[in-house]
């Protein structure tokens, strides 16, 4: 088969580009050690209630303006509901679920996570405003998915 010299150009640039991008996500994923969390801790989800820290959930002060805040994820609801918070106040998620996959998503804020039963799920925010903030779950759950919310009131 003949190919012009601007086909042979083109077909090396984009082969070229290809293999740089592959190496790259490569390199980022192995040798940086840059992947998704998983398999970090884990509990038995039929045993979530008997499991520390989630057989207490709720809010615990653990510093100067800094909480930890345990939650359980559970059919169309968050467990503890309705938080308060200082404004300032930097709050470490601890969360899980109990039976299905759920989303934690606090709404202006770039807090996000997929919560999957028998993973424990962390993440940190610093709560620089004072407001209402909500906390929905956007990963569908079942019929009462569009119920699931709570807020974190910053004071």
């Amino acid at each position: 088969m003949h190919l012009y010299k601007y086909e042979k150009i083109w077909l090396m640039l984009g082969g070229g580009t290809l293999i740089v991008f592959l190496l790259i996500i490569g390199v980022s994923a192995f040798a940086m050690g840059m992947a998704p969390p998983s398999h970090h801790e884990t509990l038995d989800p039929q045993k979530v209630d008997q499991t520390v820290p989630f057989n207490e959930p709720g809010l615990k002060q653990i510093g100067k303006n800094e909480y930890e805040l345990v939650m359980i994820s559970q059919a169309f609801s968050f467990s503890p509901g309705n938080i308060q918070v200082p404004k300032g106040a930097t709050v470490h998620f601890i969360v899980t679920s109990k039976d299905v996959v759920h989303g934690f998503q606090i709404a202006g804020t770039n807090v996000n996570m997929m919560i999957t039963p028998g993973h424990v799920n962390r993440i940190t925010h610093t709560f620089d405003e004072t407001g209402s903030f909500l906390i929905l779950c956007n990963e569908y759950c079942g019929v009462g998915h569009q119920a699931m919310s709570t807020t974190i009131e910053v004071m």
